[in-house]
Order: structure tokens, then C-alpha cells, then sequence
């Protein structure tokens, strides 16, 4: 059966103009760190999704990742529901299957399942804590392990150049991210088929909670973004590349110079859709308002000062029911 999908949910086919694509080799060998900063910056004024090419990160680890995923999302129900976020609490790791994470609660029912891990760690607190891990599966658990390592230091080399793109020193935000929330998440989106509406996609729309996402994905498409005309925008995969976006403490720290654009998923490829999102964000108590180069007489602060763990936690429970009754400890 073919996909009748309502007219709200077409995108317009993208060239690269549109999602521009950056080379950020300079940044990472640190040639021209202001460079690259300056690219960057003007796409997040103007849409705040990009794709970058030679960011350094092993194609093999990427490659294995992939396997990993597919392998762990065939593996049967019943084992990965041995993994369901809900037995981690407010530490939020383990696997989420289908509908137990909303988005767009208001308007949509996410059809995809999620796992999601980060850094290992025996103390418990909301977003940190220990990782759920598959049985008798080690290479899983090194390798989405390595993978999350080896985000977190592309996304420091980003965040520095988000720095340098405010006029900002390259070290600015690395002083609220002593210990940084962050989340590695794999994920799988089955096709969809018949009448497609609203009221079930693969993601609703939304904005990222966080400071930075860098999202790796498969060969099947899917993703939209929303341009600062209202227009929805397919942002197909580039093979080599991850897609980059700002989230929603990007947009306070530059006083909505830098927007958070919202984003979904509807995979009617007729194919099982695979990505790779990495989340980025501050310290728990990190605490988050526009940054000085943003703020003048001429344009005041248009926020109240908020810490991130503040922020995104309250935009979990939003998303999460056994949340709603849980206090952060």
C-alpha cells in the first residue's frame, strides 16, 4: 500500500542553497578556527541546520555503529523492553519502544523507538547515571560507548566555534561544561503507509531542547526542517556528512539571534529508517542568558535567566508519563 500523506506534511525537495554544507577541516586541524566560525554562524542566523564534511570522525566507528543499531533494534521485543528507560528513573538511558516518548504530545504519537545512553557514571541524578546495556553483547556496549566519546569531542570543537561566532573567546561555554548532560541516541523509524496524518508520524515537530545536536542518519530520508520562511524543507542524507542544528539554549545565550528551528521525521521510504542523534547540552546547573555580544541598549534581554538542567528536564516530563510524578532528587 502506497502513502497518502496530508498536504501538511509535504516538504519541498532541498538543493544545497537551502541546507548550506560545510567543511570544517580547518576547524578541526585549528587553521582557521574564525574561519569556519564565521560560516557557521551565519547559518544558524539564517536557519540554524547545516551539514558538515571532514569533521575527523573514524568511518569505520561510524560504520559499526550503524551495524550495531540495526542489529539491536531486530533484536526480539521482549529483550529490549528488559532495557525500558522507565527502570532508570530521572538518570533517562535505556530503550524506549514505540509511543513511549512524544515530542509534540499536543498533536502527535511518535512512531519510532529509541535507545539512548551516555557517559557511565554510579552516582544517580537526573541525566546521569549508569547505562542500561544489552546482556552478553559487549561489542555493543564499547562501541556505542566510543561513539559517544568521539561526539562529544566534535561537538566541543562546534561549541567553540559557536564562541568565536558571537565574538565570544573560543573557551567561553566550556566553563558551564565541567560535567555536561549529553545523550548518545540510536534510533529506528519503520515505514509508514496508507493515510498519513498529524496525529502519527516518526517525530512530531519540535525544537531541540538542548545547546547543539549532531545527527548522523542512514541512506533513507526522511527528515524535515522548518526555514524561517514557515516553509518545510526535506534535509536528505549527504554521504560523509552529519547534520548539525542549535537548540533551544543557543537561542537564549544569543538573545534569539540564533534561532532553535523546529524539525521532524515522516519515513514514508517504504524502508526501516536508522539514525544516529548526538545531544549536546551545559551542566546541570549551568545557568543560561543571553551572552553580552548579544544584549544592548538598543537590544535588551528578551530572557529571564534559567539553568539547563532546569529546562531540559521539565521538557523530558513533557515528553515522558513516569516522569510526570517524580521529584529531582
Amino acid at each position: 500500500m502506497s502513502a497518502d500523506v496530508h498536504s501538511y506534511l509535504k516538504a519541498t525537495e532541498t538543493d544545497i542553497k537551502s541546507i548550506p554544507v560545510i567543511d570544517i577541516s580547518k576547524l578541526i586541524d585549528g587553521t582557521d578556527k574564525q574561519g569556519v566560525a564565521d560560516e557557521i554562524g551565519r547559518v544558524c542566523e539564517n536557519l540554524g541546520f547545516l551539514y558538515i564534511v571532514n569533521h575527523g570522525v573514524d568511518k569505520e566507528l561510524i560504520k559499526r555503529v550503524k551495524d550495531m543499531t540495526e542489529r539491536f533494534f531486530n533484536l526480539p521485543f521482549e529483550e529490549k523492553q528488559k532495557l525500558n528507560i522507565v527502570n532508570s528513573g530521572q538518570t533517562l538511558r535505556g530503550y524506549i519502544p514505540m509511543f513511549g516518548e512524544n515530542v509534540d504530545p499536543e498533536h502527535t504519537k511518535d512512531f519510532k523507538e529509541c535507545f539512548d545512553l551516555a557517559e557511565d557514571e554510579s552516582e544517580i541524578s537526573p541525566f546521569f547515571g549508569p547505562n542500561q546495556m544489552p546482556e552478553n553483547w559487549p561489542e555493543f556496549k564499547d562501541t556505542m560507548e566510543a561513539y559517544h566519546q568521539a561526539m562529544v569531542e566534535l561537538a566541543n570543537k562546534l561549541i567553540g566555534a559557536i564562541s568565536l561566532s558571537l565574538g565570544l573567546p573560543h573557551d567561553y561555554f566550556y566553563n558551564k561544561q565541567k560535567h555536561p548532560i549529553s545523550i548518545q541516541r540510536i534510533l529506528h523509524y519503520p515505514p509508514q503507509e496508507g493515510n498519513i496524518t498529524r496525529e502519527k508520524i516518526g517525530i512530531g515537530e519540535h525544537t531541540d531542547y538542548g545547546f547543539l545536536t549532531i545527527l548522523s542518519q542512514d541512506d533513507v530520508g526522511g527528515l524535515q526542517v522548518k526555514n524561517r520562511s514557515g516553509e518545510w524543507i526535506s534535509a536528505p542524507p549527504i554521504e560523509g556528512s552529519f547534520i548539525v542544528n542549535i537548540g533551544d539554549l543557543v537561542q537564549t545565550y544569543t538573545n534569539d539571534r540564533y534561532v532553535s528551528t523546529y524539525h521532524r521525521v515522516i519515513n514514508v521510504s517504504g524502508k526501516e529508517r536508522y539514525s544516529y542523534p548526538f545531544f549536546m547540552d551545559m551542566d546541570f546547573e549551568a545557568v543560561v542568558e543571553p551572552v553580552v555580544t548579544c544584549v544592548s541598549e538598543a537590544n535588551p534581554s528578551n530572557y529571564t535567566a534559567y539553568t539547563c538542567g532546569e529546562h531540559k528536564y521539565r521538557r523530558f516530563v513533557e515528553s515522558y508519563e513516569h516522569l510526570k510524578e517524580e521529584k529531582i532528587a
